[in-house]
């Protein structure tokens, strides 16, 4: 059986993580992702070596399942090679900063003009207005999406998140763009532009925080320790913000990701006094309710993380989970990636390259009955070349020779 996106053409032109995460996700799903770089290379070929001499990590975690060409789009012959190849692809995408496309001569109109069936897919980092010419990257679009004044704790600065919602995030949503163009234009015959800004995937991953700021008209918010509250919504630490109070609380043997986070439900605080050694709190009206357990959950988490300092994470957790009592032990980047359900879901999936020898990576979080994915390598630098200027734009051997003589690709 085929894979979801058989048939479909992509024509990646991004770089360094948004547009990469993005892509990625389209190659994993079935399409013919072609990476298209200058010769030099992605920046991220280099950044971050752990291997002399070969692709890093960074690279080589968000261009798997691809294939890689080379072109320089400022040369004559290369401006000729990309109307080619627009002209055959279904999908480009592309993370340039604001501009770059329409100063080598291919703005949106021309593009159309070339393929009227091609989506165009822009990540930029803001929308139209004031900030449109800003530089972005990850932390920045957490900064002006919302994300870092509402994490870490009130009486400390605000906190970058360790996942890449700036970067990763937006590539998400801008897949969810290009499969609602790609349906679309079943029906209408004709591609379309799709934009997607860095703050605005951040501020639409950060609504429950934007529904607390309205909230805040009507007085302060029970569901947040927070003693005080001004005009904004504050930083919380680790409370949920939401109707089911949770808490990270520390466990044996006090190392720095030694904690799990519980979740206090109505349901669940019986079962709870027990575990603790308190029976005698479920039924007393200031602890027993809900509502009375509100304005001090603070002392609720502290009654918790005294039986739970006493236990590993994994104790804790089997105990809870008996009560069906919703909990989850804080997992480092080591426990994660020696997660033996993770490698049989494939999301944590060993690779085999050609230069660094075998990594491993995460697999792809959507998993389609009829489309299984198989991660598989990142290209090389121009791998691809012969692939596509040869075999699909049929150029000959002797043009391709001259091309490459002289840096076209």
């Amino acid at each position: 059986m085929g894979k979801a996106l058989d048939g479909v053409r992509v024509l990646d032109m991004t770089h360094v993580q948004s547009g990469p995460s993005c892509t990625q996700i389209l190659a994993w799903l079935g399409a013919d992702v072609v990476k298209l770089e200058a010769p030099g290379g992605d920046i991220t070929r280099r950044q971050l070596r752990d291997v002399p001499d070969a692709d890093s990590l960074y690279f080589t975690m968000l261009n798997c399942n691809k294939r890689s060409i080379t072109l320089n789009m400022k040369a004559g012959r290369g401006h000729d090679l990309f109307v080619n190849l627009v002209r055959r692809s279904d999908v480009l995408v592309e993370n340039f900063g604001p501009g770059t496309l329409e100063r080598l001569g291919f703005p949106w109109e021309r593009l159309r003009e070339i393929n009227p069936r091609l989506i165009y897919a822009s990540i930029k980092g803001f929308g139209e207005g004031p900030y449109t010419h800003f530089k972005a990257y990850e932390v920045v679009a957490q900064a002006m999406g919302g994300s870092m004044s509402t994490t870490g704790f009130e009486d400390g600065p605000p906190l970058a998140t360790g996942a890449q919602i700036g970067d990763s995030g937006t590539g998400v949503h801008t897949v969810a763009g290009i499969l609602a163009a790609l349906y679309q234009r079943v029906s209408t015959g004709r591609g379309q532009r799709v934009n997607v800004a860095m703050q605005h995937a951040v501020l639409n991953l950060c609504r429950v925080k934007l529904r607390d700021q309205q909230r805040l008209a009507a007085g302060p918010l029970a569901e947040y320790p927070n003693d005080e509250f001004g005009a904004e919504v504050p930083r919380s630490g680790n409370a949920s913000g939401g109707g089911q109070p949770g808490w990270a609380l520390r466990c044996s043997p006090g190392g720095p990701n030694d904690y799990i986070y519980v979740i206090v439900q109505p349901v669940g605080w019986a079962p709870i006094t027990q575990l603790i050694g308190r029976p005698e709190l479920a039924d007393d009206p200031e602890w027993s309710t809900p509502e009375a357990r509100l304005s001090k959950l603070d002392k609720v988490f502290q009654l918790i993380e005294e039986w739970t300092i006493h236990h590993d994470k994994w104790t804790v957790l089997e105990r809870l989970n008996a009560h069906n009592i919703p909990c989850g032990p804080i997992l480092s980047t080591r426990e994660l990636i020696e997660d033996e359900s993770l490698a049989a879901n494939d999301m944590i999936v060993s690779v085999d390259h050609p230069e660094r020898g075998e990594f491993k990576t995460v697999g792809c979080p959507i998993k389609l009955s009829d489309s299984p994915v198989q991660v598989e390598r990142s290209p090389l630098l121009g791998e691809h070349n012969e692939d596509v200027y040869l075999r699909e734009l049929g150029l000959g051997r002797a043009e391709f020779a001259n091309l490459k003589a002289n840096g076209v690709i």
